[in-house]
């Protein structure tokens, strides 16, 4: 039997009170004292910080690094940055996924480019190790150099419209951190992982600053050596009191990201082909004919395919929710089975207003309950405005299938309107 593992930051988690949890094999804080809902709400109008150090870090560098990842992943990285799809270069992040030999999903990742034939691949929990064996494994006996740093980096994320104005109080440089750093961009390095930027702390930490996130709002993954992440911690937490930063544990952060119709790698996205899903910007383009403008590994199989069901994003009426669990499933109006349930949360952000979802980023006078959201694997597909029911056999919740569901989330906000 495996043992749990724990992050360093977990002597934090215990001493606050967190309420904890195994996930990825790591035991993890679910919620502090302050409650999910606190947590959820702190990242909408404000900011909050999450430990993610249990993700894992696979460095890919070397002569045929940039082919290698051209091929394992399922995103074309000369082509996809921007509006006119250009080149994945220095400083630059793209997501994607690792498929198998038969089109189905390994894990989904976020590739960093460090430079010319240097590359950082971010996957989840406890998934370091088989995507850095299945990299050599289509690498072959090149020169390409792949190393697992799972448990050797430390990781953390501070999300809400706030950050960027916590973050410039501890770092040495922060008109030259913040300018031009846009969404799915990053600037700095750390150990290993080094680009031609730098950013350091006030202490001379270095850090390699990433505007991504998984929460839907404006915020940074902040990457450091393992042993520099529990002074960022405390650092962030300090810099924050003025903006009534909090620790948020994976409740909040599982709620916010549903909100934002992003998947749970493992859950809402796993060893089924990837197809008929809301993601399918995670996938090479397609030409005219339907088949992929580049080649991958799984492409062919994906192709083939005859996986018919959809994966679709709801949003509920009410908070209520039906749990993912293996007896529960989704009916239609007249009882009948036509799928499952991948994920079910509540959205503590919005409501419903004449039928129409607000969001209280969007009006602070707004007074919400909250509304269930997540996603359903369904036999047939489901237009937007569609209803379907989420049952366990005693109870039904009448959901909504939509294209989205939190409205004026912030992530792609410009950093300038974000900082002063």
């Amino acid at each position: 039997m495996e043992t749990t593992k724990t992050t360093v930051l977990h002597d934090f988690h215990c001493q606050q009170g967190a309420n904890m949890a195994s996930f990825g094999n790591y035991d993890m804080p679910l919620w502090y004292k302050s409650g999910t809902k606190a947590e959820h709400l702190a990242v909408i109008d404000s900011a909050g910080i999450f430990d993610t150090s249990h993700m894992a870090v696979v460095t890919v560098k070397g002569n045929g690094a940039r082919a290698l990842l051209q091929y394992a992943l399922t995103k074309d990285i000369d082509s996809c940055i921007g509006i006119n799809k250009t080149p994945l270069t220095e400083g630059r992040c793209v997501y994607g996924l690792f498929l198998d030999n038969d089109g189905l999903v390994i894990d989904d990742a976020i590739v960093y480019c460090l430079g010319d034939e240097s590359y950082m691949v971010v996957v989840n929990a406890g998934m370091g190790g088989d995507i850095a064996v299945h990299l050599k494994a289509l690498a072959g006996s090149g020169a390409v150099v792949i190393e697992d740093l799972t448990d050797r980096v430390g990781k953390m994320d501070i999300q809400g419209p706030n950050s960027a104005k916590v973050l410039k109080k501890i770092v040495k440089d922060p008109k030259s951190l913040f300018e031009k750093l846009m969404y799915f961009s990053f600037k700095g390095g750390f150990g290993s992982c080094i680009s031609s930027s730098t950013v350091e702390l006030k202490d001379g930490t270095k850090v390699l600053v990433s505007r991504t996130g998984y929460t839907g709002e404006f915020g940074f993954e902040l990457f450091v050596e393992i042993g520099a992440l529990v002074p960022l911690w405390n650092q962030i937490l300090e810099a924050g009191k003025e903006f009534s930063v909090i620790p948020c544990g994976l409740a909040a952060r599982d709620s916010l990201r549903a909100g934002a119709v992003l998947p749970l790698s493992h859950q809402d996205i796993g060893h089924w082909p990837f197809a008929n899903t809301p993601w399918s910007f995670a996938l090479a383009d397609r030409d005219e004919a339907g088949n992929f403008t580049k080649d991958f590994h799984g492409a062919k199989a994906l192709l083939k395919s005859t996986w018919t069901r959809h994966t679709l994003a709801f949003a509920g009426f009410d908070p209520r929710k039906i749990g993912a669990e293996e007896a529960n499933y989704v009916a239609d109006s007249e009882g009948r089975k036509i799928g499952k349930i991948l994920t079910c949360t509540t959205d503590m952000a919005i409501g419903r207003v004449d039928g129409e979802i607000l969001s209280i980023a969007g009006n602070k006078e707004l007074k919400v309950k909250g509304l269930c959201c997540g996603f359903v694997l369904l036999d047939v597909a489901r237009q937007p405005g569609e209803t379907v029911f989420l049952t366990d056999g005693k109870r039904k919740i009448e959901v909504e299938i939509r294209a989205d569901v939190r409205p004026q989330r912030t992530a792609r906000a410009p950093i300038g309107t974000m900082v002063d």
